[in-house]
């Protein structure tokens, strides 16, 4: 959908070394922290061995792909993608071989993104899922919407299945093996998720937190000093639970990245945790989800009540409006909001951002009906969308 990958590009070397004066030095690969000393080692492309002192280290490492450890994961035709380079050697390989069967191993974000791309370019997409919908950050309950999505443009899901084995052929992938069955398949995606790199932070005596994330506090300070970490190699903390937890998303990084630069530097900044809002789409179908799901307040113990409704993203009797559904969770004790769930049409996806307001502002479902909230016949109905949901979770509560 985007002619050129250099549009894709936000800020080059050369903008950093012209525009901002930063040191910029690729090909150099960080390969130890001495923390006592303040200095990094550094081999080059080349094979050189450096090593430069610092009065403050940033932490920025990202994170990779899960790749699963079994026999022939390094086989040509497997990719996991986290990088503009990785999707762009899918690209090649795909322009190069023309591969006519895929098979895309888990639902998430990028399992799903992918499945849709790979559609788009005509192929015969397969995808594998460990739980019982695609999607595992929904309830299952909505997740089965995304599922139908997905089979509505034609990709075939093998659900409750677990992923065993790649088998090969000439040194390239031919099958993937579940617990149930084989898949013929010429190219695989790799969507079980992603892990941080946090092997030199570790390796440097720096304490990790949830799924080895490195652990930071509110201004994005390690457990050692003059070192800080941000973006997705670094833990957050969920601000309804208050415990660590690690999300992976472009929008946390960035605001990580924002405190901590800020810090270091001598101001005075603070991240404040995330309810962990995120948005996709598979061809025309919005998905949107913030704050927690069932599972993890049935994990904490929390006495909850939920509502789902159906209705329309614009007036009904308007061109273009479309379906909506939304799912709201509520403490039964209080009234207060505690997540959301949204898939629906055209301009569904965004109204996730009202409830994220409202879990932020420890707002309850009557706050939430009794907001002053926009209406016209193109953009909602006279009740918003998730208002109807307030409505029905006020019942039940």
């Amino acid at each position: 959908m985007v002619d050129n990958y250099e549009d894709l590009v936000a800020r080059s070397p050369e903008t950093f070394r012209g525009e901002y004066a930063i040191d910029v030095r690729i090909h150099h690969e960080v390969t130890g922290i001495d923390a006592v000393n303040q200095r990094v080692s550094i081999k080059t492309d080349e094979g050189r061995e450096l090593s430069e002192p610092y009065d403050h280290l940033l932490i920025a490492t990202g994170a990779r792909p899960i790749c699963p450890k079994v026999p022939n994961a390094d086989a040509e035709g497997i990719f996991g993608l986290s990088t503009l380079a990785s999707g762009l050697r899918v690209q090649e390989f795909i322009e190069r071989n023309k591969p006519r069967r895929a098979v895309v191993v888990g639902g998430g974000y990028i399992g799903l993104e992918m499945a849709e791309a790979l559609v788009r370019r005509g192929l015969d997409v397969s995808l594998v899922q460990r739980g019982q919908e695609v999607m595992g950050t929904l309830d299952s309950d909505m997740g089965q919407l995304v599922s139908k999505a997905l089979r509505d443009i034609g990709v075939t899901l093998y659900l409750s299945e677990e992923f065993t084995a790649f088998e090969t052929k000439d040194g390239k992938v031919s099958e993937v093996t579940t617990d149930q069955r084989s898949l013929p398949a010429d190219i695989v995606i790799l969507g079980i998720g992603v892990t941080p790199n946090s092997e030199l932070a570790a390796g440097a005596g720096i304490e990790l937190a949830a799924k080895n994330a490195i652990k930071v506090d509110d201004q994005m300070r390690t457990s050692t000093t003059n070192i800080w970490a941000a973006g997705d190699c670094a833990a957050s903390v969920h601000r309804l639970t208050g415990q660590p937890i690690y999300i992976a998303l472009g929008t946390v990084a960035n605001k990580q990245g924002l405190v901590a630069g800020t810090n270091l530097a001598g101001g005075d900044l603070r991240f404040p945790g995330v309810m962990g809002t995120a948005v996709s789409k598979i061809c025309q179908v919005e998905v949107a989800r913030t704050g927690l799901q069932e599972k993890e307040l049935q994990e904490i113990g929390s006495e909850y009540a939920t509502a789902i409704i159906k209705t329309k993203t614009r007036a009904g009797y308007y061109p273009g409006s479309g379906s909506i559904s939304v799912k709201l969770l509520g403490e039964v004790a209080s009234g207060r909001l505690l997540g959301a769930q949204i898939v629906g049409m055209e301009g569904a996806a965004k109204r996730v951002d009202v409830i994220a307001t409202a879990l932020t502002a420890g707002m309850t479902a009557q706050d939430l009906i009794d907001l002053d909230l926009s209406y016209a016949p193109p953009f909602s109905p006279v009740w918003d969308p998730v208002q109807i949901a307030a409505r029905q979770l006020i019942k039940q509560l």
